[in-house]
């Protein structure tokens, strides 16, 4: 009797926090100011189509051990993209509203970085980051470089407003308070549904669409995994396997946990208890990128690429915790010479185009300074030079 007790009280002083914390949070927009503000119409299908993300192949198969390291043996890591390189438009999509609407809808969220889910009048589920950090711009950058050369990664949008219903003020907080506690009932009769909070700003993620193999115990891919990619058995060949490796310290992808890394099979014939006949290895989350401390451009020209660069050899151990799952590892000729190719094909007015649609010259703190666009053109070129001059590297 005891223990019910203490559970009771437990839960109660749960429902307290919470509530109190909606309380706190609640929408600072009243009902009438909501139905003033509300536009006639919504937006359109073809404009929701520019930033809603694709999920009809999320959920993921479950797969042993054994054929999960089977898939990453045969993985793919680069897909010749649909657009050339040189033609990729960098650029803001004239077709993205710079407002959209969406009802709040819980979830359980992991990370620390603020964000929060919302569906959209079709039903679809969108996934909000938002905040003033520099962790939006620098994956917005990083996922939309990184896609349009052919590899693959989940894509950030910047969006100017997001007006969200039934939203607390501080949806992240109040998700986690709610998670922790199980008070999701008593929240949401405390929040009016027909009250809002408008964000500026925010990132709005979009999955690379393809069905998840995970294993009982590991969800993503550590970038230690990469030597385990066999071309013999199908897998990528060396130059994609070194050129994303190179991509990775390119950027200061420091943040590399096997949570932020994804497996999936491409093959839309997959079935569960054969073979993915596509494997493919992707980026789940570049937001610590462009410098250890995010989006910092003189700490981005200043780390080191190349541990050894006569050698060939990488190392992320100056970056914070030790650079994560990215172990001291060299790489071929034939993948810094891929790389090469690659970045070779982008042109000043992309990168230009690339920084200044990801804002990276607008401030996002108060002790944090910022700087130009055109500065960060030259710190890429700059750290592309250290790759792609020099003496070849030694054979692996």
């Amino acid at each position: 009797m005891v223990i019910h007790r203490r559970a009771a009280a437990t839960w109660f002083a749960g429902g307290l926090i919470a509530f109190a914390t909606v309380l706190m949070l609640r929408p600072i927009v009243t009902h009438e100011q909501a139905q003033a503000a509300r536009p006639p119409a919504g937006i359109s299908a073809q404009q929701v189509s520019a930033v809603e993300p694709d999920t009809s192949r999320d959920s993921a198969h479950t797969v042993s051990t054994r054929e999960r390291a089977d898939a990453i043996a045969r993985a793919q890591i680069w897909r010749a993209p649909a657009t050339p390189i040189a033609r990729a438009h960098f650029g803001a999509d004239s077709r993205a509203p710079s407002l959209i609407e969406c009802r709040f809808h819980f979830a359980d969220l992991g990370g620390t970085t603020p964000k929060f889910d919302c569906l959209l009048p079709s039903g679809k589920e969108l996934r909000i980051k938002y905040g003033h950090g520099a962790e939006v711009p620098a994956e917005a950058a990083a996922t939309r470089l990184l896609a349009s050369l052919g590899f693959g990664a989940d894509i950030v949008t910047p969006l100017e407003r997001l007006r969200c219903f039934g939203c607390p003020n501080e949806p992240f907080l109040t998700s986690k308070l709610v998670e922790a506690t199980g008070t999701q009932p008593l929240v949401e009769r405390a929040v009016d549904e027909d009250d809002y909070v408008e964000f500026e700003w925010v990132g709005v993620e979009q999955k690379f669409v393809a069905r998840p193999i995970e294993s009982e115990s590991q969800k993503g891919w550590a970038f230690f995994e990469l030597d385990s990619v066999d071309p013999s058995k199908g897998g990528a060949p060396r130059a994609h396997v070194d050129a994303l490796r190179l991509f990775a310290v390119f950027l200061a992808h420091w943040d590399n946990k096997a949570d932020n890394q994804r497996l999936v099979c491409l093959s839309d014939a997959w079935r569960k208890g054969t073979p993915c006949p596509e494997p493919f290895l992707l980026v789940h989350d570049l937001g610590s990128t462009f410098g250890p401390n995010r989006v910092d451009l003189d700490e981005w020209e200043q780390a080191e690429i190349w541990e050894d660069r006569a050698a060939c050899k990488l190392s992320m151990e100056k970056l914070p915790y030790g650079g994560g799952t990215f172990g001291p590892t060299r790489v071929s000729e034939r993948g810094r010479r891929f790389f090469a190719k690659l970045v070779g094909e982008l042109s000043d007015a992309q990168l230009t185009d690339l920084f200044t649609w990801a804002r990276f010259d607008k401030s996002r703190s108060l002790w944090k300074d910022t700087s130009p666009v055109s500065e960060w053109v030259r710190v890429f070129k700059k750290r592309a030079r250290q790759i792609s001059e020099g003496p070849q590297c030694p054979d692996v």
